[in-house]
C-alpha cells in the first residue's frame, strides 16, 4: 500500500507511475480525502485538548469560588462530551475511506521497467539453451498424457468440473519428483528454509499480499461454521478463509505485525504447496490441457530483506529459479515485464518462459516463473518492519518468485523429452526421485 505522505510530497511522480500502469492520475483525489481526514483528526484532537483544559479550569474556578465561571465551563465540557464522539467518528470514517482507496491502487514501476500496456511490451533479457530438433512432429502434453493413460481430464471433470486433472502412475510420480527436486535444490544449495504453511488463510492475510480487496473474485473461499451455545438458543458463528493462490501469501505474512532484527535478514523461505485460483485466464484461452488449472502445485520462493539489499535479492532469486530449468536442461528465455503487464504488488518483475515444443506450430514459450520485488508495498499492508543498528523500526522489503510452477515444469519435461513412441524420457536429475526409472511409458 502507498504512503500518503510520499504522495503528498511528490504527487507528480505518483501520477506518472499510475499512468505507466495504464491508470488515470489519482493524487488530487487522494489528497482531497487526506485533507478531509487531517482536518477531522485535528478537530477531534482540538476538542479533546479543550475538554482537558476546561476540566482543569473548572477546578480553578471552584477554588476561586467563581461559581458562574465554573458553571459556564461545565456546560462547555458537557457540550464537548456530546460532540467529541461525532468528531472521532468523522476522523475514523475519513481514515477508513483513505485506506480503502489506497488499498486498491497497484504498486508503481521502477524507472528502469519498460513502458507498455500488455505482454507485447515485455523485453527479452536473455535466453538459455536452444530448441531441440525432433525427427517427428512433437505432440501436446495432454495428447501424450492421454495416450499413456496417465492424464485423465474426464475423471477430474466428474469430480470437480473443468480445469482440473487426475494424474496417474508414472506422470503422478514424475510431477512429485519435479517438486521434490526443486525443493531440495532451493533448501540445500540456495539457502531457503523449507516451510509447510497453512493452505487456508484469513482475510487480513490475503490483504497483506494484495489479493484483497481488488482480486476477491479470483480466489476460492471456504466458510467455516461453529455452533455456539447461548443461554436459550444455539448461535452459528462463521469465518471466511481463503485458499491460497500461491504460497507467497502464507510465507510473506509470516513477517506480519512483527519487528524483525535486521541481523535475521534476508529471510529466505520456500514451500511446495497446492495452489488454488478461481480465475484461470481469459475465456476461451488455454482451455485444454494443464496450462491453466484451478488447482496446481508450485514451489514458491519468498525473501524478506532490507531496502538496501532488495534489488540484489531480485537478481539472486531469478538465478535460483533459472537453475531449476538449467538442471532440467530446458530451453527458456527471461523477460523483463513492462509496466502494464506486472502484477499488482510488483515494482519490477522478471518472467521465465520455458519452451514447450508441442504448443502450436513449432512450439511456444510459456511462463513458468515470475520473480518480483515489491519494495515496502506489502510490508505496509502487513505492518512488517525491521529494526536496524540505529534502533529505529522501518518497513522491510519483500520479494516473491516461482521456483517454479511444478505443473508447467511437468508439461515442459513431457513435451521436451517426448520420444517418437509417445514415451517420456526422464531427465537425469529426476531419475533418483523416480527410483532410477529412465522412461515413463504405457504399461
Amino acid at each position: 500500500m502507498h504512503d500518503i505522505k510520499s504522495i503528498r510530497d511528490n504527487p507528480q511522480a505518483f501520477d506518472a507511475g499510475l499512468v505507466r500502469r495504464g491508470l488515470k492520475p489519482l493524487s488530487a483525489f487522494l489528497l482531497a480525502i487526506d485533507e478531509k481526514r487531517r482536518a477531522a483528526i485535528l478537530a477531534s484532537e482540538q476538542a479533546q485538548a479543550r475538554r482537558n483544559a476546561a476540566s482543569k479550569e473548572i477546578g480553578d474556578a471552584k477554588k476561586a469560588k467563581d461559581e458562574a465561571r465554573a458553571a459556564k465551563l461545565m456546560a462547555e465540557v458537557a457540550e464537548l462530551k456530546t460532540t467529541m464522539p461525532q468528531l472521532e467518528a468523522a476522523a475514523k470514517a475519513a481514515d477508513e475511506e483513505l485506506t480503502k482507496e489506497l488499498s486498491a491502487i497497484p504498486n508503481l514501476p521502477f524507472d528502469e521497467v519498460p513502458d507498455g500496456v500488455d505482454e507485447h511490451g515485455n523485453v527479452q533479457h536473455h535466453v538459455f539453451g536452444n530448441k531441440r530438433n525432433y525427427s517427428f512432429a512433437p505432440k501436446l502434453h495432454d495428447d501424450l498424457g492421454t495416450a499413456l493413460g496417465y492424464m485423465d481430464f474426464e475423471a477430474a471433470a466428474k469430480l470437480s468440473g473443468a480445469r482440473f486433472v487426475v494424474l496417474k502412475k508414472g506422470l503422478a510420480r514424475l510431477e512429485r519428483a519435479i517438486g521434490q527436486f526443486m525443493l531440495d535444490l532451493h533448501t540445500t544449495e540456495h539457502g531457503y528454509a523449507e516451510i509447510n504453511p497453512p493452505l487456508l488463510v484469513r482475510n487480513e492475510v490475503m490483504f497483506g499480499t494484495g489479493q484483497l480487496p481488488k482480486f476477491e473474485d479470483d480466489q476460492f473461499w471456504a466458510i467455516r461454521g461453529e455452533l455456539l451455545e447461548a443461554p436459550d438458543h444455539m448461535r452459528l458463528r462463521t469465518e471466511r478463509l481463503g485458499l491460497i493462490p500461491t504460497a507467497e501469501v502464507s510465507l510473506t505474512n509470516l513477517a506480519r505485525e512483527s519487528i524483525l532484527d535486521e541481523k535475521q535478514l534476508p529471510m529466505r523461505l520456500t514451500a511446495l504447496t497446492p495452489c488454488f485460483r478461481a480465475e484461470a485466464g481469459a475465456a476461451g484461452r488455454d482451455t485444454r490441457g494443464m496450462i491453466r488449472q484451478h488447482q496446481f502445485t508450485k514451489v514458491e520462493l519468498v525473501s524478506i530483506t532490507t531496502p538496501e539489499a532488495s534489488m540484489d535479492e531480485l537478481e539472486r532469486m531469478l538465478a535460483c529459479a533459472e537453475e531449476v530449468l538449467r538442471r532440467l536442461d530446458l530451453h527458456y528465455r527471461v523477460m523483463t515485464l513492462c509496466a502494464g503487464d506486472m502484477g499488482f504488488s510488483a515494482q519490477k518483475t522478471y518472467d521465465i518462459e520455458v519452451w514447450m515444443p508441442g504448443q502450436g506450430d513449432g512450439g511456444a514459450f510459456r511462463e513458468i516463473s515470475s520473480c518480483s520485488v515489491c519494495g515496502d508495498f506489502q510490508a505496509r499492508r502487513m505492518d512488517a518492519r525491521s529494526r536496524g543498528p540505529d534502533g529505529k523500526p522501518r518497513f522491510v522489503h519483500t520479494l516473491n518468485g516461482s521456483g517454479t510452477a511444478v505443473g508447467r515444469a511437468l508439461i515442459a519435461v513431457m513435451e521436451t523429452y517426448q520420444q517418437e513412441d509417445g514415451s517420456i524420457a526422464v531427465p537425469d536429475v529426476l531419475q533418483p526421485y523416480m527410483g532410477g526409472l529412465k522412461v515413463v511409458a504405457r504399461e
